[in-house]
């Protein structure tokens, strides 16, 4: 037992060495973070909204970082690549989507911003014009990527039936 505790001090330092760079404190690390204000979850959700409102398929996915993962609401298939995620959402948006957030929680980290709840995406069906409202949870992680907010991830379920 002596031995373990030399052993995970030393590899707690190397962990914290690489960590922060070489003359750098861990106090000018953290300066470098983007500061996260109080409307951004506001803000990249307006953003969002406003790209599904374009129509435009190649505007919402210039929302995504390069390494986003989308996980959609109405597709099985987990879209990895700008190529995917552009592919759903050329059909999504035919569906005039309009996104409203019914609950929220905020988390906020370096250069990160964790949004999570339930919301609702309005959709009007293209053959009949009937909007339909459905019931959803969603987690919107955005990070920062080149001086700008992008989504990393973005993952939506539709709510389960209630009883």
């Amino acid at each position: 037992m002596n031995f373990v505790k030399p052993a995970v001090m030393i590899a707690a330092g190397s962990l914290a060495a690489l960590a922060v760079p070489a003359g750098a404190s861990a106090t000018s690390q953290t300066a470098r973070c983007v500061p996260v204000g109080a409307t951004t979850a506001d803000d990249q959700f307006a953003r969002f909204n406003a790209a599904w409102a374009s129509g435009n398929p190649d505007t919402v996915t210039d929302l995504f970082s390069r390494d986003a993962v989308l996980l959609a609401t109405v597709s099985n298939v987990p879209r990895t690549d700008r190529a995917g995620i552009r592919d759903y959402f050329v059909s999504f948006l035919k569906g005039k989507p309009v996104g409203t957030i019914t609950t929220s929680n905020v988390r906020q980290g370096c250069d990160m911003l964790v949004r999570t709840g339930t919301w609702t995406v309005a959709l009007t069906n293209q053959n009949s014009g009937v909007r339909n409202n459905v019931k959803a949870r969603y987690t919107f992680i955005y990070k920062m990527e080149d001086g700008a907010w992008k989504i990393a991830h973005l993952h939506s379920s539709m709510m389960p039936i209630s009883e």
